[in-house]
């Protein structure tokens, strides 16, 4: 059962704690638009769908959001009770710093489990569903970007071509070539025009097309023999005004949330990842035995073992290269640098190969080790939160929201320079994933203590004290001379 004074400290978290993770998910969202926006833009997409890809897209970054919100809630709750002097009417009550701490450390743990859950069973549906969403607009919405001089085939059925394309919408044209890509018992049938333009077509599954001052090549021997095409000219229709429709309600209408990627380690849970990760790792050893033994063919080839029961023979036919002659020698020499390149090359194009499972292995890894550190980040992060705020005793928007998001930006970067040293075959995916929390962990403990013990950790008059000999020691003496 909560007490009074548990219920008021939970409360007064949670009041900036949603409205920080608010602002913190609507910045996240911004960031994946702007990186997404060259996918959305001329696409066709419907407000709707371009909703839901960012929900989709959305969803992953909660694992980010979560313990950057808990950090930031917990620095500004415990300076607002330093700044209304309530954390020190609580001690003159006996209540101690860890009482008032437990039941937001309870909280904590609890938005620590609830997010392993949520990365564990709800990201990756929607990573799988981003991710084919993503695939699909970009396979079936190229939708009609044109080029200028190039033969686009991206209406189903047709090959266009248009010379220029101008207007402020980019919907007048010149130099028009359309062909209808038509079987053997279809009619041929191509049309060059001066120019025309695009029109909004009253059926959005069509593409209307004005066109002027051209030809219709058409023929009319649809699944005639051969020789028959060969005796009947084609005919020729000159048109000052043509208008054109085109059916393009497959890329319009083809669903873009077709599940068509179905393999990637981010669609799987923890327990399905140790699968991946056992196939990945026995990939890696057999890639590897059978590089050794290419390597070492190789390398036998071009290194000649004598055998003991012919070393006289073979010490005969041995030539010194000092005694051969002119082209000869050049040969010799060129055929032995030629198989010590061929060595070389494969060996390098091996080692890149190798490399690359090394990442992805190690990429497995790390994505699976951060369902739970990510969690244990929360804790970590509330302790080192709710230590500097009873520390600096300040609440609001100020000097708690430029600390959270340093002790943040160090996490981030921690983590991405881990990451890479991981990638790169320098580090062992499981220490890359739990590192940065090994290495806030302590620092967290410590800011605990300090709070703990009343520490003066941010006063600025202490840092003065201390450093008052030195100063004085190169400040000039400002006493008058004649009260010397």
């Amino acid at each position: 059962m909560l007490k009074i004074l548990d219920r008021y400290i939970i409360k007064t978290f949670f009041g900036p704690f949603f409205f920080i993770f608010s602002v913190l998910f609507f910045i996240f969202i911004v960031n994946i638009i702007w990186v997404q926006l060259g996918q959305f833009m001329g696409k066709g997409l419907s407000y709707w769908q371009i909703l839901k890809l960012l929900f989709y897209l959305g969803v992953s970054v909660i694992s980010m959001v979560l313990p950057l919100t808990i950090l930031l809630a917990s620095i500004m709750s415990f300076g607002e009770f330093g700044e209304r002097y309530e954390l020190a009417a609580m001690k003159a009550a006996g209540i101690s710093l860890t009482r008032v701490m437990a039941p937001l450390l309870g909280v904590a743990t609890v938005l620590a489990v609830m997010l392993f859950f949520f990365s564990n069973n709800i990201i990756p549906d929607f990573q799988k569903k981003a991710k084919n969403m993503l695939f699909n607009i970009a396979q079936t919405k190229p939708a009609l970007n044109f080029t200028p001089g190039q033969f686009i085939d991206q209406i189903p059925g047709y090959m266009v071509k248009f010379d220029k394309i101008y207007g402020e919408n980019g919907e007048s044209i010149e130099g028009v070539f359309v062909h209808r890509k038509a079987s053997t018992y279809e009619n041929q049938q191509s049309i060059v025009a001066e120019k025309g333009k695009f029109v909004p077509a009253a059926n959005k599954n069509f593409l209307k097309l004005e066109l002027y001052n051209g030809y219709i090549f058409e023929d009319n021997f649809a699944g005639q023999n051969e020789n028959v095409r060969l005796k009947q000219p084609d005919q020729a229709i000159k048109f000052d005004t043509l208008v054109s429709h085109f059916d393009i309600s497959e890329i319009i209408n083809k669903a873009i949330e077709k599940e068509q990627i179905t393999d990637d380690y981010r669609f799987q849970t923890y327990g399905q990842l140790n699968a991946t990760v056992a196939k990945s790792k026995k990939d890696n050893n057999d890639f590897f035995t059978s590089i050794s033994s290419d390597v070492l063919s190789q390398t036998n080839s071009v290194v000649t073992y004598m055998d003991k029961n012919k070393t006289k023979a073979v010490a005969k036919q041995q030539v010194k290269l000092d005694t051969v002659k002119g082209e000869k020698k050049l040969q010799i020499i060129y055929n032995s640098y030629s198989r010590l390149e061929n060595l070389k090359t494969t060996a390098e194009g091996k080692k890149n190969e190798f490399s690359s499972n090394i990442k992805y292995f190690s990429k497995v890894v790390i994505y699976q080790q951060r369902i739970i550190s990510y969690s244990v980040t929360c804790i970590i992060f509330f302790l080192i939160g709710a230590s500097l705020g009873s520390i600096i005793r300040k609440g609001g928007m100020g000097l708690p929201v430029i600390i959270a998001i340093i002790i943040f930006i160090v996490f981030y970067v921690m983590n991405l320079g881990i990451e890479n040293i991981s990638w790169g075959g320098g580090m062992s995916p499981y220490l890359a994933a739990w590192l940065p929390n090994l290495i806030l962990l302590p620092f967290g403990i410590w800011m605990t203590y300090k709070a703990l013990t009343d520490s003066q950790l941010f006063d600025a008059e202490k840092y003065k004290a201390l450093f008052k000999p030195i100063v004085k020691r190169f400040s000039k003496n400002k006493e008058h001379k004649r009260y010397q």
